[in-house]
C-alpha cells in the first residue's frame, strides 16, 4: 500500500486499548490517519493513544465510553466531528467473549453479550454510516468477527453466535451501503497473540502444533488484513468475511 493513502482520513476504531484495537490504530496512525480510540476503559484509552502519538504521523484522541450505549455512539460520533470534521472509516472491534458450558449458560450472559457485540456494533455502524452519507463521498467500515463463527469451539456457542450474525450484517448491509459508496467487510480472526491469549501458559504451543502455518497470528497479521479492508484499493471489495488464521478452519483441529 501506497504511503499516502491513509494519509488526512479519519477513522473511528472501538474496542482499542489493547491487543488487536491497539495495533490497528497504531498503524492508521503511523500512515497519517487521525484516529478516535475507543475503550470502554478510559484510563486506558488515554495510554494507548499517547503511546501511540510518540511515534504517529497523524493524531490519536482518546474517548472512554461503553459502545454498548447509544448516548456513547452518539457522543464518539459528535466527537469525532468536532475534532476532525469528518468521518471516513470505522471499525468497530469492541466485543466481549463470554465462555460458558451450553448447559449451564445464563440469561445474564446473553445479555451482555448480545448488548456488546450486537446492539453495539450494529448501532455504531448505523450512526457512523448516516454521517459517511451525509458527507457525500464514501468510506469503509470493518466489523471484527472471529472463526468461532465458522467452526464449534467448545464453550463459546453464545460468542460464535454472536461473530456469525456480525459476518451477516456485513453482507446484509451492502444493500444499504454500496450505493452510497460505502464497503463493508468483517475480519474473521483465528488464534492470535494478545495480552488475554499470552495469559494461557500453553497457547503458543497448542495453536503452533494444530495450526497448518505452524503458529498462531500475532496482532499484526490482523492489522495488516484490516488496513487493506478500509484502504481506498478495497473499495469494491464489500460483504466479504476474510478469515486470518493460518488455515485452521480449513482443518478444524480441536485444541481441546
Amino acid at each position: 500500500m501506497g504511503s499516502d493513502i491513509f494519509k488526512n482520513q479519519v477513522a473511528i476504531v472501538s474496542g482499542a486499548g489493547v491487543g488487536i484495537g491497539f495495533e490497528i490504530v497504531k498503524n492508521l496512525v503511523l500512515r497519517g490517519t487521525n484516529v478516535v480510540l475507543n475503550d470502554i476503559n478510559e484510563a486506558l484509552a488515554l495510554a494507548a493513544s499517547a503511546k501511540i502519538n510518540e511515534e504517529g504521523k497523524g493524531k490519536c484522541l482518546a474517548f472512554g465510553g461503553d459502545i454498548s450505549e447509544l448516548d456513547t455512539i452518539r457522543n464518539i460520533v459528535n466527537f469525532a466531528l468536532k475534532e476532525f470534521g469528518q468521518i471516513d472509516i470505522l471499525i468497530a472491534n469492541a466485543g466481549i467473549t463470554t465462555f460458558g458450558d451450553f448447559w449451564e449458560y445464563t440469561p445474564e450472559s446473553m445479555n451482555a453479550i448480545l448488548k456488546t457485540n450486537l446492539f453495539g456494533t450494529f448501532f455504531l455502524t448505523q450512526e457512523v454510516t448516516k454521517q459517511m452519507v451525509k458527507q457525500g463521498t464514501g468510506g469503509s467500515v470493518l466489523l471484527t468477527s472471529s472463526v468461532t463463527a465458522h467452526a464449534a469451539h467448545k464453550n463459546l456457542a453464545a460468542y460464535g453466535m454472536t461473530k456469525a450474525a456480525i459476518d451477516q450484517l456485513a453482507k446484509n448491509l451492502i444493500v444499504d451501503l454500496a450505493p452510497q459508496g460505502i464497503n463493508i467487510n468483517t475480519i474473521v480472526p483465528g488464534a492470535t497473540l494478545t495480552e488475554r491469549t499470552l495469559e494461557d501458559a500453553e497457547y503458543i504451543e497448542t495453536w503452533s502444533r494444530i495450526t497448518p502455518s505452524g503458529r498462531p497470528a500475532t496482532v499484526s497479521d490482523i492489522a495488516n488484513a484490516a488496513l487493506f479492508l478500509v484502504s481506498p484499493m478495497s473499495r469494491q471489495i464489500t460483504g466479504q468475511n476474510l478469515v486470518i488464521d493460518g488455515g485452521w478452519t480449513s482443518v478444524g483441529v480441536s485444541p481441546y
